[in-house]
């Protein structure tokens, strides 16, 4: 009578501590999922911020290496008119487009930088998809915009600076050779090979492997 109460005792303390083993297995595995899930979250929000400080910063560069061209650029007094206007309008194109770029990256970076990956009210794909893929991929067409325009305004900085010297049109037709070279390989290959990519937000990269 004795032994069997004892071994009833016992088996009741093993199922009870079986029972505690698996509470505590299935606490221990909520944790580390929840520690994922916020891992995940933060290799997210830095890679957008990665990729948004980039345009940010390119678009900064090339915006202010314009306005230096503008501010600096020695003009001839006897430059033809129509020749200024357009190397003038051309040039503040470029700080325009790149300016817009670096904006947009700036505060859409700020906003990611907002979101809280302990909480995530909502997943973050989808506050991505929501609030800021739209203006992300607005400021990327900017800066795509602003870089052949930046171009441009290397190719135009000749015949400008250069108009009153004897030789400025041999000068200044390989300066616009330059630029234009410059232009055709963006549009060609950079430009071609990238900017479908970068809009898709679901694009991957895959090895040969894979």
């Amino acid at each position: 009578m004795f032994a069997g109460t004892l071994n009833a005792g016992r088996e009741m303390a093993e199922v009870a501590w079986q029972n505690k083993c698996r509470q505590e297995d299935l606490a221990q595995r909520e944790l580390e999922n929840e520690r994922r899930a916020i891992d995940d979250a933060r290799r997210s929000v830095d890679e957008k911020a990665q990729q948004l400080k980039a345009i940010s910063h390119q678009s900064a560069l090339i915006a202010g290496f314009s306005m230096v061209v503008l501010v600096e650029v020695q003009i001839p007094e006897d430059i033809d008119g129509l020749l200024i206007s357009f190397f003038v309008w051309t040039a503040a194109m470029c700080v325009a487009f790149n300016l817009i770029a670096m904006l947009n990256a700036t505060l859409t970076l700020v906003a990611i930088l907002r979101y809280n990956v302990v909480k995530r009210e909502v997943p973050f794909r989808e506050f991505w998809v929501k609030y800021c893929e739209s203006d992300f991929i607005f400021a990327l067409k900017m800066f795509s915009y602003g870089v052949p325009t930046f171009m441009f305004v290397l190719g135009q900085i000749g015949w400008v600076i250069l108009w009153s010297h004897e030789a400025w049109l041999y000068a200044s037709t390989l300066m616009s050779i330059i630029a234009f070279c410059i232009v055709c390989f963006w549009f060609t290959h950079t430009n071609r090979k990238w900017s479908d990519f970068l809009f898709d937000s679901d694009a991957k990269l895959f090895n040969h492997g894979d």
